[in-house]
């Protein structure tokens, strides 16, 4: 073989690499020894680079004899004829191959002459006359040579570059001394590393800002996903006699419209790895002009509720996506049941008896019923209708083996359990297995996206539909997005909840969506990491700090102003310069003042953090202290302590102080906020609630992720201060106070009371984990 290989052209270490793959050496082995049975054994270079690449780029093996009698007839000559040929068997996968339209689409025994290559690039000169007497050889040549092409489609490539080569010398003549003077170099206009990260959209109407990649990843190249109508081009997809006119109604049905689906089970709250699903599926439908349908995979009537209809439609929205249409896999129970009787008369499909725990696993033992007549599988799936077996007693499966080597998935089960759309109409449900591929076939969705665990039921997905003789839509899989330090797990959150370690799904400890709304993150926030994290075939794990900077990024642009106290330290100006407030003009945002003020009382009686005050100041320290001043942010005055008032446990509870006005003072080291005329208000300080990375591998945490609590990932101050300017917030209001953190309102607030949750601090902590 090494000497057959080599004996084509290739080099010693090409052969020996192309040995190494056994697919690609057995049809290269077929392409020679074909050829040669043909030219004989000695074959040009040339040949047997187009042998090669042939076997190479070819999908299909089937047509491997078909090409290589072009190649050993010299019918197809060139790369470019070669290309062409491959890609005329890949769009046309039905046999037998029109061979008179193959032919004219890879340019077989079309003969350009030099007088025909002469005239196009004469042309193609004279259109370009002037730019080339005013640029000379600095001019780009593979322009004249591309149009020239594009002219001559099957030409030679390089006779075309010689007519060139030698057309220019006779206008310009030979180069002198300055066409061989390097072009200078036009410098670039380069973007600020903001500009660079993050590009206008339009998002529902709204521009916002968004980061670069999430687009740009769903437009590009990155994702080398067919067209719609060209199912077919997919690697390892199903094609059968009925295909093409499938894909002809399909297309007639959509016009040519990408769709995709989000398919949630509503049996519990999305998480973090949801929104990567969600800005995957409605990302890439609308990248690419396209509609996403909301559907609910509502097959398991035990665990579904409303409540879980409501808030997966909510996220989703918050996002910031509106579904083309919302449906349900019950909204088709009907057909699903129609196909059921059609797979078992087809001979598809079976009832069986074997218990749920006979057939876990990937090795169950073989059904006896297998074999049934088909007349006796539509009396017991009827009877199954009818509520004749208990759960349990019978099932539906399908005849097939999948991927994984499991074998007969079942189709249909039997459930007393009414359901929330249909009621009491049924009692037996269908399964993912059988539901989400035909579901997607209703609805024609191109594209059927999802997580890389269900490559397994890839089989299965082409093999239903085609079974049917029904549209059979493409299952893409990508790599699932995973936080550290959280379980996602409904479950596990679930005994989060039962256990108390957490008060419910929208706990700000969590990753649900709910949860993090809760919290403060921006919706913004959660699609730039999702961006962030890229549309990945493998699985992506997370730290938690990534999101958190996304969140900064965003709320830092968001998030007006204001300033908290969460220890108050009373603090008395005993010359305070009016008998009344004094009103202070505070910008939204420091940064830009085109954004507005506030206002916020100024009086005699303001506090401070007790932590901006000591008794003795150390070295490096730079806040209030006697004999060190500090500066009031935005109230123009400087304050110096004069008397220290304590408890009778010695405890610090009182600061009397005079102030200065600022322009006067000498420069402090430092300014702080206070508040003055002040909010009551309850502020939740959260940190991660699990100790360890992976709460749930037991090599991390051997008793289990209950055991791996963290005691402080809640710290309630029940008596902090807030400025007025807050007080017309409402739930999810967010703040940055300063020097504090970015906050949001919690629904807990009530009149008089508010209730704000910290989202994320001004920095990241390096001191965690």
């Amino acid at each position: 073989a090494l000497g057959l290989f080599t004996g084509i052209g290739l080099s010693e270490a090409k052969a020996r690499e192309t040995l190494r793959n056994g697919a690609l050496s057995a049809l290269l082995r077929r392409a020679v020894l074909q050829a040669r049975s043909a030219l004989g054994p000695a074959l040009d270079k040339a040949t047997g680079t187009l042998l090669y690449n042939t076997a190479a780029r070819l999908k299909d093996p089937k047509h491997l004899g078909f090409l290589v009698g072009y190649i050993a007839r010299r019918e197809i000559l060139t790369d470019l004829q070669l290309s062409a040929a491959l890609e005329y068997v890949k769009s046309h996968p039905l046999e037998p191959l029109d061979v008179a339209d193959f032919e004219r689409a890879c340019g077989v025994g079309i003969c350009i002459t030099p007088e025909q290559i002469e005239e196009a690039v004469e042309a193609v000169i004279s259109k370009h006359r002037a730019e080339l007497l005013a640029e000379r050889y600095h001019f780009n040549m593979g322009l004249l040579m591309g149009e020239a092409r594009s002219q001559l489609r099957w030409a030679d490539g390089k006779t075309i570059k010689n007519e060139v080569d030698l057309q220019v010398l006779h206008l310009l003549g030979p180069k002198t001394e300055a066409d061989l003077e390097k072009k200078p170099k036009v410098p670039k206009a380069r973007l600020a590393p903001a500009e660079k990260q993050k590009v206008a959209v339009v998002e529902n109407g709204d521009m916002g800002t968004e980061t670069q990649s999430l687009l740009e990843q769903l437009r590009g190249e990155a994702l080398k996903f067919h067209k719609p109508g060209e199912n077919y081009k997919t690697e390892g997809y199903v094609v059968t006699p009925n295909t093409m006119a499938l894909l002809k109604q399909h297309l007639a049905i959509t016009g040519g419209q990408v769709r995709t689906r989000f398919p949630p089970e509503p049996n519990g709250i999305l998480h973090i790895g949801h929104a990567k699903a969600i800005n995957f599926n409605f990302g890439y439908a609308k990248a690419n002009g396209g509609v996403c349908f909301l559907r609910y995979d509502d097959t398991n009537p035990e665990k579904e509720e409303e409540k879980y209809f409501t808030a997966i439609r909510e996220m989703v929205e918050w996002l910031g996506y509106q579904p083309y249409a919302v449906t349900h896999a019950s909204d088709y129970f009907d057909q699903l049941y129609t196909w059921a009787l059609e797979l078992i008369r087809r001979g598809q499909a079976y009832v069986c008896h074997q218990k749920v725990e006979e057939i876990k696993g990937h090795n169950p033992p073989p059904s006896p019923w297998r074999d049934r007549p088909v007349e006796e599988s539509l009396l017991l799936f009827e009877d199954m209708r009818k509520g004749k077996f208990g759960e349990g007693e019978a099932t539906l499966r399908m005849k097939l083996v999948m991927e994984d080597g499991k074998m007969d998935p079942v189709a249909y089960r039997v459930k007393f359990t009414p359901h929330h759309r249909t009621g009491d109409k049924w009692c037996i449900y269908p399964t993912y297995d059988y539901t989400h591929c035909l579901c997607d076939s209703i609805e024609h969705i191109t594209h059927s996206l999802c997580t890389k665990e269900f490559q397994a039921r890839r089989s299965s997905y082409f093999w239903l539909c085609n079974a049917l003789d029904v549209y059979c839509p493409v299952q893409w899989e990508y790599g699932r997005l995973n936080l550290l330090y959280t379980v996602v797990s409904k479950r596990k959150i679930i005994r989060l909840v039962e256990t108390g370690a957490v008060r419910d799904w929208d706990d700000p400890r969590l990753f649900t969506l709910t949860a993090l709304r809760r919290r403060g993150f921006p919706p913004e926030a959660i699609n730039n990491f999702c961006a962030r994290v890229g549309v990945t075939v493998a699985q992506a794990t997370m730290e938690p700090h990534l999101l958190e900077a996304c969140a900064r990024e965003v709320l830092n642009e968001q998030a007006p102003r204001a300033m908290a106290v969460l220890e108050p330290l009373k603090v008395t100006i005993t010359n305070f310069p009016s008998p009344k407030a004094l009103e202070v003009l505070v910008p939204n945002f420091p940064a830009d003042e085109s954004r507005g003020f506030h206002k916020v009382p100024f009086h005699q009686t303001v506090y401070i953090e007790e932590t901006d005050f000591r008794e003795e100041a150390d070295k490096g320290y730079k806040r209030l202290a006697p004999g060190q001043p500090v500066g009031l942010r935005h109230t123009g005055y400087v304050i110096t302590v004069q008397n220290v008032i304590k408890d009778v446990s010695g405890r610090v509870i009182e600061l009397e102080v005079t102030c200065t006005k600022s322009d006067v003072a000498e420069k402090p080291k430092a300014f702080i906020h206070w508040v003055s005329v002040p909010l009551a208000c309850e502020v939740r300080l959260y940190e991660r609630l699990f100790l360890h990375k992976n709460p749930e591998d037991p090599s991390e945490v051997p008793g289990g992720f209950l055991s791996d609590l963290n005691p402080d990932s809640l710290r309630v101050v029940h008596n902090a201060l807030v400025d007025s300017s807050v007080q017309s917030a409402r739930p999810f209001d967010k703040f940055q106070f300063e020097r504090l953190g970015y906050f949001s309102v919690d629904p807990d607030s009530e009149e008089g009371k508010m209730v704000f949750n910290r989202t994320v601090t001004l920095k990241e902590d390096p001191g965690k984990a």
